[in-house]
């Protein structure tokens, strides 16, 4: 088989992956994804989809399937934890639909995966390869190469690593460290009759205290709501997920409000990450090879972007794809500068809103002066620079580093 006519490999079968599988399929490329566990599934709770996310699922072609499946919010919500002030309120209506072009919305994580795998399904040109776990990775003149748990060989021409936050191929090519936070996250979902009638905000609403905050918002119309807390573990963590405990997260909440503390008291069971990122790198792209997603970027979760950033990425590929008329190396070259500066402003960004999250002492109180008397406009004049992305300016970045190298070459001649 030519080179041309080899598929292109992906290391990763979540929302990342799936994203990216859709992208290449619209460049006219066959695509492998591999998924090292036995099916295809996404495990987690909810997550929070700005309107780049449905500037994301409309190129990628499944704009119409993910909006039936996510709950608008009226309005972006923070309480502090303590004594129930409100320090902020955006509201999220007709007018930021307006001026961002979409909506804010929240979603089950299953229920955006689902959207992106049934869509490369459809294609008919996405074969999934499931129960293989990637050993080694490698590339030639000729293209790319895996290597699974069974000896088997998978060749390609070129790979993209969307295989998470331990990523193999980033191991391989970058080798650099994950920096464990030593915050924990506890997720779960509760049924609606369980969920508090005076907390069931159509809002993403978070409470935000020392060293901890809480997040709830519906999920599924309204017949389910998403808990998430957030707090500063006194243990040595290690990066991963394991069942947790209410015996733990109670310790760790006893000065929040009445109201605040109902949250807890709800799930029946826990699931628990203790939470890591890594430094951003301005280097991802290496050959025909090239890392997406958390791969490329992984993060803490404190700006909400997580899913969204590698949808971004999956459209930008595609794009830069697009524009090269599918040269690999042209495309990848282009895809990574348009994307390190955004997705590291991510990265640093969500470590700083952690801390403001988690503020105590004199902090708290700037904190909960910060944005006293802020318009909703002024709010989406901050907001720009994050949800202002859309398909017809995400090569914008790449395009603004090649003129400035072009000046710098000029003013050196």
């Amino acid at each position: 088989m030519t080179t041309e006519k080899q598929p292109i490999l992906i290391a990763g079968g979540g929302i990342g992956g799936f994203a990216a599988a859709l992208a290449l399929v619209k460049q006219g490329f066959h695509v492998k994804v591999f998924e090292q566990a036995p099916e295809i599934g996404e495990i987690g709770a909810g997550i929070q989809l700005g309107p780049n996310a449905f500037h994301a699922f409309d190129a990628l072609g499944i704009g119409d399937a993910a909006r039936k499946v996510a709950v608008y919010t009226d309005y972006m919500v923070m309480h502090d934890a303590i004594n129930a002030y409100q320090v902020g309120k955006i509201p999220t209506d007709e007018k930021f639909r307006e001026r961002f072009g979409n909506p804010y919305a929240v979603i089950h994580r299953a229920d955006v995966h689902s959207c992106l795998v049934n869509g490369a399904k459809n294609s008919g040109e996405v074969e999934i390869i499931t129960n293989c776990r990637i050993q080694s990775v490698d590339q030639d003149e000729n293209g790319v190469s895996i290597v699974d748990q069974n000896g088997n060989v998978y060749t390609g021409r070129a790979l993209i690593g969307a295989d998470g936050v331990k990523s193999i191929v980033r191991e391989k090519y970058v080798g650099d460290p994950a920096l464990v936070t030593g915050h924990v996250v506890y997720r779960a979902v509760v049924p609606k009759e369980d969920f508090p009638e005076e907390l069931r905000w159509n809002a993403a609403s978070i409470w935000v205290g020392p060293n901890c905050h809480l997040v709830h918002y519906p999920l599924r119309g309204g017949e389910e709501y998403n808990v998430v807390v957030t707090f500063h573990s006194r243990e040595q963590e290690e990066w991963g997920v394991k069942d947790g405990s209410q015996e733990e997260v109670f310790s760790y909440f006893k000065e929040v409000c009445p109201l605040a503390h109902k949250l807890i008291e709800l799930p029946k069971t826990w699931k628990r990450w203790a939470t890591a990122d890594r430094e951003p790198i301005d280097t991802w792209t290496f050959g025909r090879i090239t890392l997406l997603g958390d791969a490329a970027h992984p993060t803490t979760q404190y700006m909400a972007q997580g899913a969204c950033m590698a949808m971004e990425d999956a459209v930008t590929l595609g794009e830069a794809l697009r524009v090269h008329n599918n040269d690999i190396d042209k495309a990848f070259d282009m895809y990574q500068r348009a994307r390190v500066a955004r997705t590291a402003r991510i990265v640093l960004s969500s470590r700083e809103m952690g801390k403001i999250y988690h503020a105590k002492g004199v902090q708290r109180m700037i904190r909960n002066d910060l944005w006293r008397g802020r318009s909703p406009e002024r709010f989406y004049d901050a907001m720009e620079w994050l949800y202002g992305w859309n398909v017809n300016n995400c090569l914008d970045a790449a395009q603004h580093y090649t003129g400035k190298a072009q000046n710098n070459e000029h003013e050196t001649v």
